[in-house]
């Protein structure tokens, strides 16, 4: 809001226009100040009702540039090279030093005003070619300064315009004139209905604001990310980050075989038990395996292998078959792990998850029956145990967990395995956040990896996280 005294001296100026009007731009020079200024005070009285009536109109008008600007104070460029020239004249090269020589110089050379000795001793030598000179440029830039640039023709304006000392430019003012409810005093409107002035009836004689029913409201925050995916996409970043590879995750669906039987967990597990695992009854069975690794992990189940003996029991295809919700993404890396081997050459890699998995789980407070797992894999020559907790650190310390603790615990397929812990700060005690183990011969020998390679992987819930 401007000045109530602004506010009031426009609108006794307005009076004194009688039953014209007032342009906002000659007012703001006749009251010496900026433009803005007086257009914000327009807008403020505006709101004040019908006091006023205010139309925006658009005009063009000649300005001088900063450049032209100097020239009328200075002189343009080639009289200034003209007034620099001594009788005897000057040197070319000592001309071209000066401010405005290269300009000036061409300028005043077109205009006969000085010549060139090529022929002088010294090199070539500039003279005045005439007494006295009339600085046309500086006397039309004067004419624009003085609001008197209609006594110029379009070409020399064009002319000005092309040396950058005039530039056109498009000038927005108001013409205000009196509206229905015209006063020379400024009285504040209510904008608020009071229970008290209900009560005492004030509100009779209250001027009121009208409703402004075009203004915007205020934009409702909507469409935010879910919390769960904000911390989602956190950890793809750092997997991204640490140089890992996204594994596809896209298949629900999963066949016992490589839920569990790739990862030598054995047939009689309770995991694979219907009290845990969704299986499903359409379609029940899968029927396309890689059949020469089917047989290899048969054999280390049922007979061992690779050094190990295995868990001596019959294994049976039929219920590697049968197809569930996968239970793990750790499914996902064993498919990702064999396809690694079936290349001529292994190359090490780092594979991470990020996605649903489903367990038969009785719903309560903590547990659904569906959850995030988070999954990180590296396969690489000659892995031990320490540089899976290195890669741990590092991890952790991306998410600002820089307090781990590591328990021993079993897995059917990681040996030696390791429960990870973090201090909580808030809870003052450390809570578990995690799995982690080095994948076993049993496992990855019968997909065709090398024997000297080892891989280290960890998983953990999204969910926990949150």
């Amino acid at each position: 809001m401007a000045e109530p005294a602004l506010l009031e001296e426009l609108l006794r100026r307005l009076q004194e226009a009688g039953g014209g009007g007032a342009d906002s731009g000659e007012l703001a020079t006749r009251l010496g100040l900026d433009h803005q200024l007086v257009v914000g005070a327009v807008k403020s009285l505006q709101t004040l009702g019908d006091v006023i009536e205010a139309e925006l109109r658009s005009s063009k008008r000649w300005e001088l540039t900063d450049e032209g600007k100097e020239i009328v104070e200075k002189g343009s460029h080639e009289a200034r090279v003209f007034d620099a020239i001594p009788p005897n004249g000057i040197t070319q090269s000592d001309l071209m030093k000066l401010p405005s020589g290269k300009v000036g110089f061409n300028k005043a050379m077109s205009s006969k005003w000085i010549r060139i000795d090529k022929n002088a001793e010294g090199g070539p030598r500039i003279f005045k070619a005439t007494d006295c000179i009339e600085d046309a440029v500086k006397n039309k830039l004067l004419l624009v300064q003085q609001g008197k640039d209609s006594k110029l023709d379009d070409k020399e304006k064009n002319e000005l315009k092309k040396r950058k000392l005039l530039s056109e430019v498009t000038v927005k003012t108001y013409w205000i004139t009196k509206g229905s409810s015209f006063s020379t005093t400024v009285v504040k409107q209510d904008t608020e209905l009071t229970p008290e002035m209900i009560a005492n009836g004030s509100w009779k004689e209250k001027k009121f604001k009208p409703y402004n029913f075009d203004a915007m409201g205020i934009v409702p925050e909507c469409g935010h990310l879910h919390p769960l995916m904000k911390v989602r996409t956190q950890f793809r970043q750092i997997f991204l980050e640490m140089g890992f590879t996204e594994m596809p995750t896209n298949n629900f669906i999963e066949s016992s075989f490589w839920n569990f039987d790739s990862l030598f967990q054995p047939q009689q597990h309770p995991a694979r038990d219907q009290h845990d695992t969704f299986f499903l009854s359409e379609p029940a069975t899968a029927t396309k395996f890689p059949m020469d690794y089917l047989e290899r992990v048969k054999k280390v189940h049922s007979e061992g292998g690779y050094g190990s003996l295995g868990y001596k029991y019959d294994w049976k295809i039929e219920e590697a078959q049968k197809n569930l919700l996968r239970t793990h993404t750790t499914a996902v890396s064993a498919r990702m792990l064999y396809k690694l081997a079936q290349k001529e050459e292994f190359t090490p890699v780092k594979y991470f998850s990020i996605d649903r998995v489903f367990r038969n789980e009785t719903l309560d407070a903590t547990h659904l029956a569906e959850f995030h797992q988070i999954e990180g894999v590296v396969a690489d020559y000659d892995l031990t145990l320490g540089d899976l907790m290195g890669v741990l650190q590092q991890f952790f310390s991306k998410l600002g967990i820089t307090k781990l603790r590591y328990k021993p615990a079993f897995n059917p397929y990681t040996e030696p395995s390791m429960e990870i812990f973090s201090y909580h700060e808030g809870l003052k005690k450390w809570v578990e956040v995690g799995n982690s183990g080095v994948f076993r011969p049993e496992m990855l020998l019968p997909m065709g990896l090398p024997e000297n390679v080892t891989v280290i992987a960890w998983g953990l819930s999204l969910e926990r996280f949150l």
